[in-house]
């Protein structure tokens, strides 16, 4: 009977030590998978332009508050050879060292004027296959394509078509930049192959224009571009990033072409909290730090993200729009 006792409590001894280990792995393990499908990250997308002192400028950036880090640009020459790829490796090193995902974004505004003749054909082939491999020997994340005008034309579809193809192979994302004043030229069978889409909400006019003046990126805009791609192209927000500009244009006067926020403060520092800057005969148009948090409140309820052009023209503090930007997502629980 004793013996029988003793087996008795160590079975009960057995199950009172198992029991509270079992429960502690299911109640983590529940914890665990509910906070990974409630949440998706925010992104967060800065640019960063220019091929000198790349090195340099990328050791400039705070990756604290960013999620994705855009080199710009990397374009073929004539003869379809990929220029500006030195120290891309070293980035995207300092990148992924932070936490933060790099892509090398291929067009831009000022694109070469022969670009049309590498989106068909042989050229074509040739171009994909050195972006492939400009992505997976530098340890990139993907490609961005920010074609723009009259690049968007009956080849861009196939284009990007072919072009995430050979991407995904490699596990290699592509993004795209878009403008809605291109909104025709875009067909959805190639936004459809985008991981996800920056919206350029910016640059409405500009010094090419100089009849119209006026504000390029007013927070309007971004209400209506937002509007657009999600309720009549029907592309679900959490796909889209929202452009924001830090950079301002002049109109009139000795008001200056273009200028940097970090360029506009130094020169008139009281212009933080408004959108434009009267300047003798001109005017300055930009985005200040109470429309930027605006659009970042946005962003947050009607897209997937924020994308910046471009990470240098900002400045340090508290009036840094990357700072307020920070502030605004951290505030959101997001």
């Amino acid at each position: 009977m004793a013996k029988n006792n003793n087996l008795y409590l160590l079975l009960i001894f057995i199950l009172v030590g198992i029991l509270p280990v079992f429960s502690g792995c299911s109640k983590k393990s529940v914890i665990v998978d509910n906070a990974n499908v409630s949440k998706t990250k925010f992104r967060v997308i800065g640019y960063l332009p220019g091929r000198e002192n790349i090195i340099t400028s990328a050791n400039s950036i705070d990756y604290n508050k960013i999620t994705y880090l855009y080199i710009a640009f990397i374009n073929p020459d004539s003869l379809g050879r990929l220029t500006g790829t030195e120290n891309l490796k070293t980035v995207a090193d300092i990148a992924h060292t932070k936490g933060v995902k790099i892509l090398v974004s291929i067009g831009g505004g000022s694109a070469p004027a022969y670009y049309p003749r590498f989106l068909t054909g042989e050229k074509k082939t040739k171009i994909i296959s050195g972006l492939v491999e400009l992505a997976v020997n530098n340890n990139l994340d993907g490609i961005d394509v920010d074609l723009e005008g009259g690049l968007i034309d009956t080849n861009y579809e196939n284009f990007v078509i072919d072009l995430s193809s050979a991407l995904k192979q490699k596990n290699k994302m592509i993004t795209a930049a878009i403008a809605t004043v291109y909104k025709d030229q875009f067909t959805d069978k190639a936004l459809a192959h985008f991981d996800f889409i920056n919206i350029m909400s910016y640059d409405k006019t500009g010094p090419w224009n100089p009849s119209r003046t006026g504000p390029h990126a007013p927070y309007e805009m971004a209400v209506e571009d937002l509007e657009y791609w999600t309720k009549t192209r029907g592309i679900a927000k959490e796909k889209l990033s929202l452009g924001v500009p830090f950079y301002g244009y002049g109109f009139g006067g000795t008001a200056p072409e273009s200028i940097s926020w970090k360029n506009l403060l130094i020169q008139y520092p009281n212009a933080a909290q408004a959108d434009e800057k009267s300047v003798n005969d001109g005017m300055i148009y930009y985005n200040g730090i109470p429309t930027i948090r605006k659009k970042t409140s946005l962003a947050l309820e009607k897209a997937g993200g924020i994308m910046i052009w471009q990470l240098l023209q900002d400045t340090t503090g508290s009036q840094s729009l990357l700072n307020n930007i920070d502030e605004v997502i951290k505030s959101k629980g997001r």
